[in-house]
């Protein structure tokens, strides 16, 4: 007799529970019709006003908020959704920047962390130029509204001195300047690449940001941040980062984040980009670069040092240039790299010998690559 109640009641429970089962959309929002449930879990429901009960609680109001939902997969019955590819789509859901962004683009890292880091590789940048092997003559000093002026406010060249045989002879200097000249400058003219200048490429992200102190610190902190899972990971995200290929003018691939910071560009009638102290000194060399005027000159007394640059290039006016002048090529992929990652489309305020530097990232919104990630569209020092 006590056998048959105890059977009895396990039937019962379990019947309750199934019965629950079917009557619940505990985990089936979004899911198909399925005749062998009581009620239904999706939009249908609505129409045919066969909702569970806890529909609406469940599936209506958690599937309009990214609340622990950010990166799940893509499911068409949601409304709204929270993975790296709804800003493309523009189908996020409303709070998904706040909830989802912040995980994202590495806003864990705090400013103090990027204070402090950028001070290390400060101090790591054992192949910036010294006073010695640099000399530079900045002249006249413009205030902002003078800029546009187009006016060649100073004789001579900016570059007094460098000494190439020694810095351009290390390898990060060396292989940083294989890629330099590897691009057409004009927009609108898709850029290509033979299997020698790829691995140029490869090369330039080997020597840098893992055969130098500084490069492999900086993997070090993204690694233990959670940003990256190895070595291997962290090369390749660079790689489509700055080096992938995307569209600034009718539709030709004809741009990257690498191209358009070190090497700059001519767009519209005007210089674009162009955030390197190694292309100015090259092409001011060579002739083709006409230094006009500084707008601003960080408070450095060595290097790296930061100025404000108003020049022609062949012609082609550059308002305002920022660059960090006399350091390594690590160096400035390193600052310009964790200030995008850490701090995509914002100011970043980094600190190099007790003094701040800011930089301001932009992020490319017309494609990505991978997982929905954004390529690097520009990044610079801003005003002092």
């Amino acid at each position: 007799m006590k056998v048959a109640a105890i059977l009895l009641l396990c039937i019962t429970l379990f019947h309750q529970g199934h019965s629950n089962t079917l009557n619940s959309c505990q985990s089936r929002c979004g899911y198909g019709i399925d005749s062998s449930y009581s009620c239904q879990c999706n939009t249908a429901c609505e129409r045919y006003n066969d909702c569970c009960s806890d529909y609406y609680t469940l599936c209506k109001e958690a599937a309009t908020s990214c609340n622990g939902r950010c990166g799940e997969n893509y499911n068409s019955q949601n409304p709204c959704h929270c993975n790296s590819l709804c800003s493309q789509y523009n189908n996020c859901c409303s709070d998904y920047s706040a909830l989802c962004n912040a995980v994202n683009s590495g806003s864990t890292i705090t400013d103090a962390e990027l204070r402090s880091l950028s001070e290390t590789l400060y101090a790591l940048d054992r192949n910036k130029a010294s006073t010695s092997q640099l000399t530079i003559d900045p002249q006249t000093l413009v205030s902002d509204s003078q800029t546009s002026s187009q006016s060649d406010l100073s004789s001579r060249p900016l570059f007094k001195y460098l000494d190439e045989n020694t810095l351009f002879s290390r390898p990060t200097y060396a292989a940083f300047l294989k890629v330099l000249d590897n691009y057409k400058r004009m927009t609108g003219q898709t850029e290509s690449f033979s299997s020698q200048q790829l691995t140029e490429q490869e090369t330039f992200l080997k020597e840098t940001m893992l055969n130098t102190e500084l490069g492999r610190e900086l993997f070090s902190f993204l690694y233990t941040k959670g940003v990256y899972k190895s070595e291997t990971e962290f090369i390749q995200d660079l790689k489509n980062m700055w080096f992938g290929l995307y569209s600034r003018y009718n539709g030709a691939m004809d741009s990257s984040g690498f191209e358009h910071i070190f090497a700059g560009e001519i767009k519209g009638g005007k210089v674009s980009g162009f955030h390197n102290w190694i292309q100015f000194y090259l092409l001011e060399k060579r002739g083709e670069l006409n230094y006009y005027s500084h707008s601003f000159n960080g408070p450095w007394s060595g290097y790296p040092d930061v100025l404000g640059l108003q020049f022609k290039w062949d012609g082609y006016y550059k308002q305002v240039g920022s660059a960090v002048i006399g350091c390594s090529p690590e160096f400035d992929f390193a600052i310009y790299s964790l200030c995008y990652i850490a701090r995509p489309g914002k100011q970043c305020s980094l600190s190099l010998g007790g003094k701040e530097l800011r930089i301001q990232t932009y992020t490319w919104e017309n494609s990505s690559y991978g997982n929905g990630k954004k390529y690097i569209a520009s990044a610079y020092p801003v005003s002092m």
